[in-house]
């Protein structure tokens, strides 16, 4: 857990570039409508939109980015991700140690590669990013703060590989650089009943490919020293975006040095949960095994003592949205079961759905290859409510797309 005195510091660093935190959307919204003209809001709002769109790139990214880093528009977007940079922050930065030269890959506007910098003199930072204006926010900052060991340079790793001039590197950091993947739904599981991935090579390939992860992995593996280190951290919570990350990862070489470390802040209200946050380097026998089960899944229900519980209308008696769904509808008593639809789509994608009944109580069970559990209970009364949700579920999964 990160010490008082990362936490301190790294507040009063924001506190510079001029961030500010938020508890409520509400007031975060006043915040940026008091603060930004109409016509900007407008900008990022389309900038945004073309960012996110089917076939949208670098070009894209890079435009987004670019016009976030503008003066009057960096500290309202960026105190979005205040308890980001807290978090990550002070997770990396506890673990930075002894290193002499370090890159920070996807630096952005550099707020944590200075933080970074200010917390160790003596290591030379170097930070890099495709957006020529976050560079140069960042190049500013640091000339504003005195840094002197610590330069920024505008450099996609997806288009090249890093200058000889810049490596290797004692530490590499990469913090959601590497595998941008929140719409790629990842690999499937074996089948709906199990969260074991197959050791298939070529839906491995074809992950990292079409993620681009491959050719970033390489490149940043190579500016690596021989002894020394990779922190990483990529919205990697879902275990079929997990899994093959860390297949790539223990491909190239690379081996867990510690534990890794599940990482959750909330954006304002909505509370995040990314990572988890690897430390890792070249070793012949890894430190800690790679671990591919799913978190949470390991529950226990009492269910005499959900029978007993008052009903209450609309509202079910127990919901488990957590991979551990599975153990509990597993192991639940006598089970009888109503009816039950199994879908299979011609890539071997598979969805399961199961309405039946429990010593008296009516379940609702879901569940399929992405990782995607769901559990509903409810008195044998509610019956005809989960016999809706059931038809409706059917009626999804025969709605195109």
């Amino acid at each position: 857990m990160p010490t008082p005195d990362i936490k301190a510091a790294i507040a009063e660093h924001l506190t510079r570039w001029g961030l500010r935190r938020f508890d409520s959307d509400a007031a975060y919204d006043q915040w940026q409508r008091t603060t930004l003209k109409p016509d900007d809001l407008a900008a990022l709002l389309r900038l945004s939109g073309q960012r996110r769109a089917p076939g949208a790139g670098a070009a894209e990214e890079t435009a987004f980015y670019d016009y976030a880093a503008t003066v009057r528009i960096l500290p309202v977007l960026y105190s979005q991700r205040y308890d980001y940079y807290m978090t990550v922050g002070s997770a990396v930065a506890e673990r930075i140690g002894q290193a002499r030269s370090a890159l920070d890959v996807g630096c952005g506007i550099g707020v944590l590669t200075t933080f970074y910098a200010r917390q160790f003199p003596q290591c030379s930072f170097v930070g890099v990013d495709r957006s020529p204006a976050s560079i140069a926010a960042a190049q500013s900052k640091a000339a504003a703060m005195g840094l002197t060991n610590v330069r920024f340079e505008c450099l996609d790793v997806d288009q090249s590989d890093p200058p000889k001039p810049i490596g290797p590197f004692d530490l590499i950091v990469a913090t959601q650089a590497v595998l941008q993947t929140e719409h790629d739904p990842g690999v499937p599981s074996k089948n709906w009943q199990t969260f074991e991935r197959a050791k298939d090579s070529s839906a491995q390939a074809d992950f990292e490919r079409r993620t681009g992860l491959a050719g970033r992995l390489t490149r940043l593996c190579g500016a690596l020293a021989p002894n020394g280190r990779l922190i990483v951290c990529e919205k990697t919570g879902h275990l079929s975006r997990r899994v093959p990350f860390q297949r790539a990862l223990a491909a190239r070489g690379l081996a867990l040095l510690e534990q890794p470390l599940p990482i959750q802040y909330p954006i304002i209200e909505e509370v995040t949960d990314d990572g988890p946050l690897y430390v890792l380097g070249r070793t012949g026998q890894p430190a800690v095994a790679w671990n591919e089960s799913p978190e949470q899944a390991d529950e226990r229900m009492d269910l005499a003592a959900l029978k007993n519980k008052p009903a209450t209308p609309d509202e079910p008696l127990y919901e488990n949205h957590t991979p551990s769904a599975q153990q509990v509808w597993t192991q639940l008593p006598e089970r009888r079961i109503f009816q039950e639809t199994t879908r299979e789509e011609p890539d071997g994608r598979q969805m399961h759905i199961e309405l039946g009944e429990s010593q008296g109580l009516t379940y609702l069970y879901c569940a399929n290859t992405f990782d995607q559990r769901q559990l509903v209970m409810v008195k044998s009364g509610q019956t005809p409510m989960l016999s809706r949700y059931y038809q409706e579920l059917l009626q999804d999964l025969d709605t195109p797309g």
